[in-house]
């Protein structure tokens, strides 16, 4: 009998193990959503970016209304990064923005500004994509940036908003993200909202989207 016993220890010891390791990925991989989290969720569907900051038109980069009577023309073609701005400051923190830089080609202005100013206004660098789903998660404003190498062509930029997603889908999509664009959308992931810049995301964080946090007052945020 405890021939057997000892036969049957390591394969069930082996199970034991591969169960563990599929219930941990398929666990919320960066904690839960605190109350300062669910505001911010609920701050973010209540932008109005999924009828605002159209793609096309120029807007008012601060309320995303179209304030010219036709389509096109200079600052019109996407406003990711006015609409980071917009949000921001309402949320009490300072991104680079209109009039400091115009609209058009902001968000690569954006990325080089975090980089080398947004210490002095609060934002840090954050280590990757389970930290900043974590902050998010926790109540932080938290945005993921991409420069193009291209200095003539548009990055992007864009909100990460609480999730409770699983360690394999954050590893294969990336965080879930608010954003205007090409497309605007109250919640998509950073696989299909930077799907228009190659090399930008890559399974397992490996692309060159860098995310920055800024703490939010919410006792101050109506």
């Amino acid at each position: 009998m405890k021939r057997f016993a000892r036969a049957l220890f390591w394969p069930l010891l082996l199970l034991a193990v591969i169960g563990f390791g599929h219930v941990t990925h398929a666990q919320p991989c960066c904690g839960p959503i605190s109350a300062e989290g669910q505001r911010l969720a609920w701050f973010l569907d209540d932008s109005g970016v999924d009828h605002l900051w159209m793609a096309g038109w120029h807007v008012d980069w601060k309320a995303g209304a179209i304030d010219r009577p036709e389509p096109g023309g200079p600052e019109a073609k996407t406003h990711c990064s006015a609409f980071v701005a917009a949000m921001a400051d309402r949320l009490g923190a300072y991104i680079l923005r209109p009039p400091e830089h115009p609209q058009e080609l902001l968000a690569n202005a954006q990325m080089g500004w975090l980089a080398h100013d947004g210490a002095g206004s609060g934002w840090q660098p954050v280590a990757g994509a389970v930290e900043a789903q974590s902050l998010a998660n926790a109540g932080m404003l938290v945005v993921a940036a991409y420069e193009n190498p291209d200095p003539h062509r548009p990055g992007h930029i864009a909100i990460i908003r609480p999730s409770l997603k699983t360690l394999d889908e954050l590893q294969q999509q990336g965080p879930q993200e608010t954003q205007a664009g090409a497309t605007n959308a109250l919640s998509t992931t950073i696989a299909v909202g930077f799907r228009h810049h190659p090399g930008a995301w890559e399974p397992g964080s490996a692309g060159a989207i860098r995310y920055y946090a800024h703490a939010v007052d919410w006792a101050r945020i109506r």
